[in-house]
């Protein structure tokens, strides 16, 4: 892989708003049903059905030996977490990646949501995961720097009492699912890559109620909060335009 960055032209974009549009159309039809007594197993094939029936092929399925279509992360479960016979379960946090590669581009999103009745504390970091991606997209535009995204999605997120997790990044989308540049969720403003128009970056603030350090289970995907506490992601893919930012994983 180049480690240029690819800048997009406006029919690439018009593709990748279809690609993104499908992300987020399964996004919200795997969080629809994500249900006390639901398997993770059931929604990764409700995701697969979907994504095909639009005309796209999963991304992450087969990626560097990847088995499943969405990422189904519960609880400490960070990012990564392979669907299987796992029950959710009232009050847990399910974290749920997407991807889908359409007409040869890339669409990459995440949510956190609560399965039933989740504690206060567990709202309030899905809530603070939102505020931090919120605010760094609405800093994108020609000229800012990465550094100033990062350091605004980190403040917010310590600010509020939790930790940003060191050792996940964000990343540009395109023609692959993971392009330069590395997006990170810490940083110092005023440094790193300047952002450009035809720029696109997935932002994905990933965040735990304790510590930020990780551990990877035996399947060799699956990443924890290694202090087993409670952990959020969310995502968009975003454009950088003359305007602003353009997020294209929306449905």
């Amino acid at each position: 892989m180049s480690n240029r960055v690819q800048l997009k032209t406006s029919r690439e974009l018009a593709i990748m708003r279809e690609a993104g549009r499908i992300v987020a159309e399964t996004l919200a039809l795997v969080s629809e049903h994500a249900r006390p007594g639901v398997t993770t197993a059931a929604l990764d094939k409700l995701a697969y059905e979907h994504i095909t029936k639009r005309g796209a092929v999963p991304s992450f399925k087969g990626y560097q030996g990847y088995p499943a279509t969405i990422c189904a992360s519960v609880n400490e479960q960070i990012v990564h977490g392979i669907p299987g016979p796992r029950v959710l379960q009232d009050g847990d946090l399910f974290s749920i990646d997407v991807g889908a590669f359409y007409r040869g581009y890339h669409g990459d999103a995440a949510v956190t949501v609560p399965v039933g009745q989740i504690s206060p504390e567990a709202q309030r970091l899905i809530d603070v995961g939102w505020q931090a991606l919120n605010a760094g997209i609405a800093l994108v535009r020609p000229g800012v720097t990465l550094g100033d995204l990062e350091a605004t999605i980190q403040g917010i997120i310590e600010a509020a009492g939790f930790g940003v997790v060191r050792d996940l990044v964000g990343h540009g989308v395109g023609r692959q699912m993971h392009e330069p540049p590395t997006v990170a969720n810490w940083g110092e403003r005023g440094h790193g890559m300047k952002l450009v128009e035809g720029m696109v970056i997935a932002i994905e603030p990933m965040l735990t109620a304790g510590d930020y350090a990780t551990e990877t289970l035996a399947d060799k995907w699956t990443i924890i909060t290694a202090d087993h506490s409670l952990s959020a992601h969310v995502e968009h893919t975003i454009a950088v335009t003359a305007r602003g930012a353009e997020i294209l994983t929306l449905p």
